[in-house]
């Protein structure tokens, strides 16, 4: 059996470039949310009539939130029987849950291990302006509403807090 390893944080702190270094250093399954689940998102989104590159909408919430956690959780499953698993994802709800730690060992029953990224709010600007991603034109449309809606607070259970740095442009 591996080890689930959860990296969790607000968009644009590193989370996806931590994961991929944490999966390669282990040899481990990488299971992004946004890499597992965009194209069914976006085609769902889309056929229903919604901004397919809003995440942060009750649409995105209400029909798409839990089934892509748990195609992630499911997909985590069958990889955690022979290797590691590093599965990325704001997870901003759970971690407020001081019992999901329990919950995912026991759901699992494996090891698991949670990095909360996070980095200053203007660095995380500046990286989500220079990935370019379709996704965060509303994030910065209305920078200071965005993050007045963000919790950017750590998981309230036994956790790793990497704080990224200034990265090079």
């Amino acid at each position: 059996m591996g080890t689930l390893w959860v990296i969790c944080g607000p968009a644009g702190v590193g989370k996806s470039t931590h994961g991929r270094k944490r999966a390669a250093e282990l040899g481990a399954c990488l299971l992004d949310s946004d890499t597992v689940t965009e194209p069914v998102v976006r085609a769902g989104m889309l056929l229903g009539g919604e901004d397919p590159c809003d995440r942060d909408s009750p649409a995105y919430r209400e029909a798409f939130r839990e089934p892509v956690y748990e195609c992630l959780f499911a997909t985590a499953a069958e990889n955690l029987a022979h290797t590691d698993v590093v599965l990325v994802g704001p997870f901003t709800s759970e971690i407020r849950n001081p019992e999901w730690l329990g919950e995912l060992r026991e759901r699992f029953g494996v090891e698991v291990k949670v990095t909360f990224v996070t980095c200053d709010e203007e660095e995380r600007r500046r990286r989500i302006r220079l990935r370019g991603n379709p996704r965060d034109e509303l994030k910065l449309r209305d920078w200071e509403a965005y993050v007045a809606s963000t919790d950017l607070r750590p998981p309230v259970f036994e956790h790793e807090c990497l704080l990224t740095r200034l990265l090079k442009s």
